[in-house]
Formats: C-alpha cells, structure tokens, sequence
C-alpha cells in the first residue's frame, strides 16, 4: 500500500508564489524595453523605463527572498503573466502608429501592476504568517513600489494618454 501523501504547508505554497511572481518578473524585464520602444509619448516612454530599472531591483530583492528560506532563485511558468505580457504585445501590433496606442500601452502596463499587487500582497502576508520578518520587509518594499508605479500610470493615463487618443 502506497503511503499517505502528506498534505502541503503554506512554506511550500510561499516558495510556489515566489516561482510564479520571479517568472513574471523575468517576463516583464523583456516586455518592458518592448513596451518603452513602441510608446509614442517622451512621458509613456520614461515611465517604462523607469519601471524597467525598478523591475531590476525587484528581481534582486525577490533573489534575497529565495536566500532567506534556503531556496535557489527560479521561476515557474506563469500562465497569467504570459497572457498579460502577449495583450500587450497585440496592442502594440493592432495600435502601432495610433493616437491611442500609448492608452493601450498604459492599460496593459497596468495590468502587469495589478497582477503583481495581488502577488505580492499575498506573498507579504504569508511571509509574516511564516515569520519570514526579513522577507516581510523586502516583499513590503516591492509592494509599496508596485502601488507607486500603478498611481504613476493611471495619472499619465488621465493627463495624456487618454485624452490624446479621445481628441483623435
């Protein structure tokens, strides 16, 4: 007789959140230049710039996660990013040369800031339920960043962007 499986622990899920939101990030890395490039906009350009620099640091930050439970850094297929990060990519092909393209630009971006919030407010929580207080700081440093970035987008969106698109 086969033994009983052990039933998962939230330490295991917490190191499944960590693969799941690393991949993402990795993802985001090669779709943000993607994204900076096609923007018509000097303002839509800086903002993925700049969130490419802070995605970076992201990426770093989580590495430290990893070390914090004596895990290795490596991400897990993330079906959710992929769809997020190919939307983007057909706004930019469907949009390209459109007075609405930085809109759709700015609306996928967003989409990427939402998925993460959720990630890393989950992650956040369990760490603290893990006693993870190192890792608590770091996920919360993201977290904050993530929300800042998020902000950011939807004032260009409301400033520029958006009204660009209407006026054409």
């Amino acid at each position: 007789m086969a033994a009983k499986k052990e039933p998962k622990q939230l330490d295991e899920l917490f190191h499944e959140g960590l693969k799941d939101i690393y991949f993402a990030e990795k993802k985001i890395l090669v779709a943000l230049p993607k994204m900076a490039k096609a923007a018509e906009s000097d303002e839509a350009k800086a903002a993925f710039e700049k969130h490419l620099a802070e995605t970076e640091e992201q990426v770093a930050r989580l590495e430290r996660v990893f070390e914090i439970i004596d895990e290795k850094p490596q991400g897990k297929t993330c079906p959710a990013i992929i769809g997020i990060v190919e939307e983007g990519q057909e706004i930019i092909k469907e949009y390209k040369g459109s007075p609405a393209l930085d809109a759709g630009l700015i609306s996928a971006a967003q989409a990427v800031e939402h998925y993460e919030i959720a990630r890393y407010g989950t992650l956040k929580t369990w760490a603290q339920q893990l006693g993870h207080t190192e890792a608590v700081k770091l996920l919360d440093r993201t977290l904050a960043e993530e929300k800042k970035t998020d902000a950011a987008l939807s004032e260009l969106a409301e400033t520029a962007a958006n009204a660009k698109a209407e006026a054409a």
